[in-house]
């Protein structure tokens, strides 16, 4: 009986499923947007049993498409948005809330009395994070304090936290399994990546019971397995990953200094930094990539906020496109940005500016800008906010850039990708696959299982497609970074 790998892939727009096969190759691909809520200004929350409703749709339809079952399966891997925080009843299951978003700035406030406090260097030398609302502890602590009862049920041992990973786990396993894995962990502003525990004092300071939170294991290894009705039979769950240190094995980065960007609805860029942390000194974050086996590696990272959403804005809020695939015809029907500079500082600005005030800012507009001239300054505006991170990797790290490896949806856009070879003045290289968050869960899954032998065998697999090199002269590269350090400058909220 042939067997494959589903890989789970729950983002923060849609939920997807996908089955690989034996060459790494997607065979089957089901997808479903699901519902964004914004209460208020900068809120952003999802409905927890609607991410579980709308995954288990899709790994049904998934599965279904090529017509096979659970006995066909070999393991599970799952990989999600981080950050989202998911408080629920350890009975019933039933969320005390709706799930708050990494894009979520309400502990903004909260966050700025911790810096106050001078716990800046504290909390970043024991997680490698900077303080931002980003990160789950200060979701979490706002759950605690607002929903009625919510705190004395969590100091009764009666509620769970988990990321989304350890949501679907749960689910999956009907309450089972309560864990992480270190990807994830590493992500919520509670785990100290020195020791890969949840550490006490950062608990304590947060005000979250250790009764809540999940086992912290491996990215590879099998955590429970199935016991829902999507599949007949038991399938072992056993690759965890955030979604960005997927993409990052899925790019097959194993080798310190490798590098990988996903443009999804954020951007991240992350540099694989080997066995050991590396502290930032150019307001990057340090993170774990991922541990199998015993060997651990981390990550620098730079995390771009606003990236795949701005077409969606451009979409659904300015109507200048019917769909997110005519962005790309629009840009190009233009020659240039005209001077028009977008920062999609819709959330915010993450890495390197850490401005949890600032505004998206459209500037250089005059009477001769029109809707193209906006669209062609929104993607330009991904490809700088990238090009400024590299930079910033650059010096930490003490390595020049030698090629970018890209995936996430918005890297199908030629036009995205050319222009980011072009300001950034290498290669630009996206593969064959660019499901690369799916494939590196799936990889973690199929290694834990021997569904795959080796890492060796799995780096086989990896085909460019495309290869983007730069197209315009070292002036006019300056001339258009130039613009765009303006832009910034008029954006940051002086806070």
């Amino acid at each position: 009986m042939e067997q494959y790998i589903l890989a789970i892939d729950q983002g923060t727009s849609s939920s997807r499923a996908i089955v690989f096969d034996h060459k790494g190759t997607p065979v089957s691909v089901s997808q479903k947007e699901f519902t964004q809520y914004f209460p208020q200004p900068g809120w952003v929350e999802h409905n927890p049993m609607e991410i579980w409703s709308s995954e288990a749709a899709v790994i049904a339809e998934c599965i279904s498409a090529i017509d096979i079952n659970g006995k066909n399966i070999a393991a599970i891997g799952i990989t999600n948005q981080r950050e989202t925080t998911i408080v629920w009843d350890a009975e019933s299951g039933a969320p005390v809330y709706n799930a708050i978003v990494w894009q979520d700035r309400r502990t903004s406030e909260y966050c700025d009395s911790l810096k106050a406090k001078g716990l800046t260097d504290i909390i970043r030398d024991k997680t490698g994070l900077i303080i931002d609302a980003y990160f789950s502890a200060t979701k979490i602590r706002w759950i605690l304090e607002n929903v009625p009862g919510a705190r004395e049920r969590a100091e009764a041992g009666k509620l769970r936290f988990g990321t989304v990973d350890t949501w679907l786990v749960w689910m999956l396993t009907r309450g089972e399994s309560h864990v992480t894995d270190v990807s994830n962990a590493s992500r919520t502003m509670l785990l100290n990546i020195n020791t890969l525990q949840w550490d006490k004092d950062l608990l304590e300071l947060f005000g979250i019971p250790e009764s809540m939170m999940p086992k912290v294991c491996s990215s590879s290894e099998v955590y429970g397995h199935t016991k829902t009705t999507i599949f007949a039979h038991q399938v072992p769950i056993a690759g965890i990953a955030g979604d960005q240190q997927a993409a990052l094995f899925g790019q097959m980065c194993t080798e310190p200094g490798s590098i990988k960007n996903t443009y999804g609805t954020g951007c991240f860029m992350l540099m694989n930094s080997g066995t050991r942390p590396i502290k930032s000194s150019n307001n990057l974050l340090t993170t774990v990539a991922w541990k199998i086996g015993d060997q651990v590696n981390y990550a620098l990272e730079g995390s771009i906020f606003v990236a795949g959403s701005v077409v969606q804005w451009l979409r659904d809020s300015l109507g200048i496109i019917k769909s997110s695939s005519e962005v790309e015809a629009l840009a190009t029907s233009v020659p240039d940005n005209a001077g028009v500079y977008y920062v999609p500082a819709l959330t915010g600005l993450g890495a390197p500016y850490w401005d949890q005030y600032a505004k998206g800012t459209i500037t250089g507009l005059t009477r001769g800008a029109t809707a193209a001239h906006i669209a062609r300054a929104a993607l330009e505006g991904i490809a700088f906010q990238t090009m400024d991170i590299v930079n910033a990797m650059k010096k930490d790290a003490g390595v020049d850039l030698k090629e970018l490896k890209v995936d996430g949806g918005a890297s199908r856009n030629n036009f995205l990708m050319q222009f980011q070879s072009d300001v950034l003045g290498v290669d630009v290289i996206r593969p064959k696959v660019t499901e690369t968050t799916a494939l590196g869960a799936a990889y973690l899954a199929g290694l834990a299982v021997g569904y795959w032998e080796s890492l060796d065998a799995v780096k086989q697999q990896w085909q460019v497609d495309s290869k983007f090199s730069p197209s315009i002269s070292q002036d006019q590269r300056t001339s258009l970074t130039e613009g765009w350090a303006d832009a910034v400058g008029r954006t940051l909220s002086g806070k």
